[in-house]
């Protein structure tokens, strides 16, 4: 007997600028019936959805009023068992730090066909607006993405991501910046450790700072920042200055 039930793609959709989508992306949110959006995406792909698909906002951001994530795979499991192609669109990737695995297992054990499209994490990206790169031969040998928000709330080992010697790139690290700063000192780091804070990267209002280690806390606040925002630490950071002297254009 065939299976009546439809498809979920689980859609990155980059750090912000439409253009960033991959072509795969653009073509399954053609062909989608429901486009499930979160919050941090921006609401010009949609300019690629058919003008007969559901869209429902699922807003998920740090800090503010979210769509219950119990209620998010409820909506999938609901319309991909009425034999809907649904689109679950989210901001960068859905595997790095945006609950893809819980989603995909979910719809799994229900019996639903689920799809992983990539996208461009914002991880990588941010730092590239500032022409900074996550991993470079003179200055970094590799790079850790960490969450500065975990859900038992258990901090990771301050001490080895000191000692790493490679770049911290940061998600959701904005509401614990001056506990994270803390750590870090206190675990080693130079106080005068190249930082970087990138907000809304890829679009219209991205802002940032850079900076060091020690004053990052300061200049976040002097400059208003908040979420969504990337924080970036590692001698790395010290390119952006020459990457932009050289006029390096990334993703303009």
């Amino acid at each position: 007997m065939k299976n009546a039930n439809g498809k979920v793609y689980l859609i990155g959709a980059g750090p912000g600028d439409v253009d960033l989508l991959t072509l795969k992306a653009v073509r399954v949110l053609g062909l989608a019936d429901v486009v499930l959006l979160d919050d941090l995406v921006s609401r010009d792909i949609l300019q690629f959805a058919k003008p007969a698909a559901r869209v429902i906002e699922v807003g998920k951001r740090g800090g503010c009023k979210s769509t219950p994530q119990a209620f998010i795979e409820k909506l999938m499991l609901r319309y991909a068992q009425r034999g809907a192609t649904v689109a679950r669109v989210k901001g960068g990737d859905p595997f790095v730090f945006g609950r893809g695995g819980e989603e995909m297992h979910t719809l799994q054990r229900a019996g639903i066909e689920v799809e992983i499209i990539n996208g461009i994490t914002s991880g990588i990206a941010a730092p590239a607006a500032l022409g900074i790169p996550v991993t470079h031969r003179d200055c970094s040998r590799g790079v850790t993405f960490i969450t500065g928000h975990t859900r038992d709330g258990a901090p990771p080992n301050w001490r080895a991501l000191a000692e790493s010697g490679t770049t911290l790139v940061i998600y959701m690290g904005m509401t614990n910046l001056g506990s994270i700063v803390d750590s870090l000192s206190a675990a080693g780091m130079a106080s005068d450790m190249p930082a970087a804070v990138i907000q809304n990267a890829m679009n219209r209002n991205q802002n940032s700072v850079i900076t060091t280690l020690k004053k990052l806390p300061d200049a976040v606040k002097h400059a208003g920042l908040g979420s969504p925002s990337i924080v970036v630490i590692g001698e790395v950071v010290n390119l952006a200055n020459v990457m932009q002297q050289a006029q390096i254009v990334v993703a303009a």
